[in-house]
This record gives C-alpha cells, structure tokens and sequence, in this order.
C-alpha cells in the first residue's frame, strides 16, 4: 500500500483541474453555436487544431472536442486529451484513459521498490 502524502491533494485548486472558463459559454444561442461549430470544424479539417479546440470548448461540442482528443492522444499528450474528454463528458473515454494512467504509475511504482 502507498503512503500518499494528504498536502500533494491540498494544492489542487478546489473547482478541480478543469478551470471554468473552460465550461462552453451559455450565453450562445444555438444559431450562433451552430456557426461556431461549423467554423471549428473548417479550422480542425484544415489542421487549425488549436483554433478548433478554443470554439469547440465555448460552445461546448462534444464530439468537436473528442476529435481534439484524439488528436491529442496520437500526439503523445494524454492529460490534454483527458481534460477534452472530461469537458465532453466522454466517461468511457475517460475511465479508459485513466486506467492506463493507473497502471503506468503502479508500475513505477513496482519497478522503483526493486530498487
């Protein structure tokens, strides 16, 4: 069993690591989210990832974000692919990724205590 030090917890922000203004913008109407979501789309096809991923986050699109997910992962960063899965609510998503961040650290874990 580890010993985990209760402080680590303590400098995590009390919202979590997900900020608010990360949280899809309410004051859009569903035209003006419909737009958005059209040119983000434009954006990620032409590989104006970063683009995509800020309008796919103030409206709020799902799968907008899990494709910037994805992108992400391919490109070795999981915790940003984690946050994009968590903003789009994608739960099998993110439990998987997740799980393989668990593993991954037990066995540090196991392999350091060889040592």
């Amino acid at each position: 069993m580890i010993d985990m030090d209760e402080t680590i917890l303590s400098k995590f922000p009390d919202e979590g690591l997900i900020k608010a203004v990360d949280e899809p913008n309410a004051e859009l109407s569903a035209e003006q989210k419909a737009r958005l979501n059209l040119r983000g789309n434009t954006m990620f096809n032409k590989g104006d990832y970063d683009t995509a991923r800020r309008i796919f986050q103030t409206t709020g699109y799902s799968d907008g974000l899990i494709r910037i997910g994805e992108r992400y992962l391919d490109g070795g960063k999981p915790v940003d692919a984690l946050k994009m899965f968590k903003l789009a609510h994608d739960d099998k998503r993110s439990e998987a990724l997740l799980e393989k961040a668990a593993l991954a650290i037990r066995k540090m874990l196991t392999e350091e205590e060889k040592t």
